[in-house]
């Protein structure tokens, strides 16, 4: 699940001359979040429809609260739903029938708790979770001494943080950063430093591979473990697990594939890998290239790719 970029901070309208088989000029809506990977694979997206000359509009959404704008068709597709912490909502909304999944991206998501290598030397029992409490005073700032901090992400990217915290009684405060770009630049920071951090680090993302460090690993999740409290160590609690691993998702509206069948088979057609989108998040953060040059790039040189996925 993430710095955002300028072209999320406004309507975009893609409109391109409408070819013989777009079956409707009426916009399809696709929603921006709040991370890099997202506004580039949601702009990639954008970018071969329109080259379908379908009409083409980025509208910023929320990513659990846009479910509702997708159930009444107000929004059109999603183009990352994690399986790390979107698995629920869109279990949800797809349950009421008016929302569907039109498969994997091709990404494989992990996002947990994470350190640098460094902060092994002195809390040795890591990455087991239960080394967590022994070591919270080195995780302690001025604000949450004694209890450890926890560097979550945004608080829209939902995670189950401090459910976990609780569960399995780990004497640390979570604190949310304010956006995905201030939690990695604290990284750096801390980093450069090697003063001890722990934070929510995602994959795919150029944090895990310029960073040397390992993700706390913490009881294994089962769907049982956020429903069920007699699931893992702690019999009174849910959420005494780690977050579930696994796709990132497309969904779309129902109607997309009724309105707009053409558009609905390019969605369901697009992939890329971890890899590549890494190194595309790495132009955008690290090398401060705009998204939408970064995107017109892989357009330029994946043609036969993107190509195929609008029957071109």
């Amino acid at each position: 699940m993430r710095n955002v970029s300028l072209m999320a901070a406004a309507l975009v309208t893609l409109g391109g001359a409408a070819l013989a088989q777009v079956e409707s000029e009426d916009p399809i809506k696709l929603t921006l979040h709040d991370w890099t990977g997202q506004l580039i694979t949601t702009n990639l997206m954008a970018a071969v429809l329109e080259e379908a000359g379908y009409n083409v509009e980025l509208v910023q959404a929320d990513y659990l609260a846009q479910f509702a704008g997708l159930e009444t068709g107000d929004l059109h597709v999603a183009m990352e739903i994690w399986e790390t912490t979107g698995r629920e909502a869109m279990d949800a909304a797809t349950a009421t029938g008016n929302v569907v999944v039109l498969g994997e991206t091709g990404m494989q998501a992990k996002e947990e708790w994470w350190y640098p290598e460094y902060v092994k030397e002195k809390c040795p029992g890591l990455p087991d979770w239960k080394a967590l409490n022994d070591c919270a005073a080195l995780f302690a700032t001025p604000d949450t001494a004694p209890k450890g901090r926890y560097l979550g992400g945004p608080v829209t990217w939902g995670g189950f943080d401090e459910e976990r915290v609780a569960a399995l009684g780990l004497n640390y405060e979570v604190i949310h950063a304010g956006t995905d770009a201030a939690m990695f630049a604290e990284l750096e920071a801390a980093y450069q430093r090697q003063d001890p951090i722990l934070l929510w680090v995602y994959a795919p993302h150029w944090a895990p591979q310029k960073f040397k460090g390992e993700w706390v690993e913490f009881p294994p999740y089962e769907p049982a473990c956020y429903t069920d409290p007699a699931w893992g160590p702690n019999p009174n609690a849910t959420h005494d697990c780690g977050k579930p691993f696994g796709p990132i998702w497309k969904v779309a509206y129902k109607g997309l594939a009724e309105k707009w069948p053409g558009a609905a088979k390019a969605v369901e057609a697009f992939t890329i890998d971890n890899d590549t989108m890494g190194g595309m998040i790495a132009k955008v953060d690290l090398e401060g290239q705009p998204i939408e040059d970064v995107v017109n790039e892989w357009m330029d040189a994946n043609e036969a790719v993107w190509s195929a996925w609008i029957g071109q």
